[in-house]
């Protein structure tokens, strides 16, 4: 006869999930620190190059150059910008590139469109990303208070330690302020526009969107780089995994 398993196994399975699951988004970006590499190489990497670059901003891009001019009709705007994100997504399938990133941005352009087409107000466009920064800020902040840092979990499943870092204070007390700055990004942002989107400043929202968006995404990759590069420095000098 089989027992339940106890609370901490549960737990751990959870933990291991997790964090071969964020590991491993974190791995598809470019972003395993056990590979050597320059830093700008990393955060170049991690936002997809030029590639990366115009799949996210162009399609929010034209959108607010179209609205600012044409707010009427609503279609014309939503429809360059949905049609942007479908460009890119079937240019990746037929050079047979990770499609993941496109796909993404093509599925998020449409149901932001499809709800701005819904309520006939363009600042509704910006919906989807508004609850997506108050989710991730959330949650990032969230498992950095109570000790299971989603950065954590993720740089453990890379390192080959799972979830031992959280026997060591340095990198737990790591792990929780780089959690504490990825949240601020998220609820800046979300502070930043959630007045806009109330006051239907569109253009306005547009711009700061994309000015608050890999601008500022990009430095904290750097940053959250170099914090793992000096808690596993044999690691990520060796490529090989080791206990610290």
């Amino acid at each position: 006869m089989s027992t339940p398993a106890s609370e901490p196994e549960r737990e751990q399975s959870a933990s291991d999930i997790l964090g071969a699951a964020l590991g491993g988004a974190a791995r598809r970006a470019g972003l395993d620190p056990t590979e050597t590499g320059a830093t700008h190489r990393v955060v170049w990497s991690a936002i997809g190059g030029w590639r990366g670059i115009l799949e996210s901003v162009l399609p929010s891009l034209a959108f607010v150059i179209l609205f600012t001019i044409a707010p009427e009709p609503l279609l014309l705007p939503l429809g360059v910008s949905v049609g942007l994100a479908a460009v890119f997504t079937v240019v990746r399938l037929i050079q047979k590139s990770p499609p993941s990133a496109a796909i993404g941005g093509l599925v998020a352009a449409a149901a932001a469109a499809a709800l701005a087409l819904w309520t006939g107000r363009g600042e509704d466009n910006f919906v989807p990303g508004l609850i997506t920064n108050a989710a991730y800020g959330t949650a990032i902040l969230v498992s950095a208070l109570i000790g299971w840092s989603l950065i954590g979990l993720a740089v453990g499943f890379l390192m080959g330690e799972g979830t031992a870092w959280r026997d060591d204070r340095r990198k737990r007390r790591a792990f929780l302020w780089l959690g504490v700055a990825w949240a601020a990004l998220f609820y800046a942002r979300l502070a930043v526009q959630l007045p806009l989107y109330l006051a239907g400043e569109v253009t306005a929202l547009g711009t700061l969107k994309l000015i608050m968006g890999l601008p500022l995404f990009a430095p904290l990759i750097a940053v959250t780089w170099l914090v793992v590069r000096a808690l596993y420095p044999r690691t990520v000098n060796s490529g090989t995994p080791q206990e610290s």
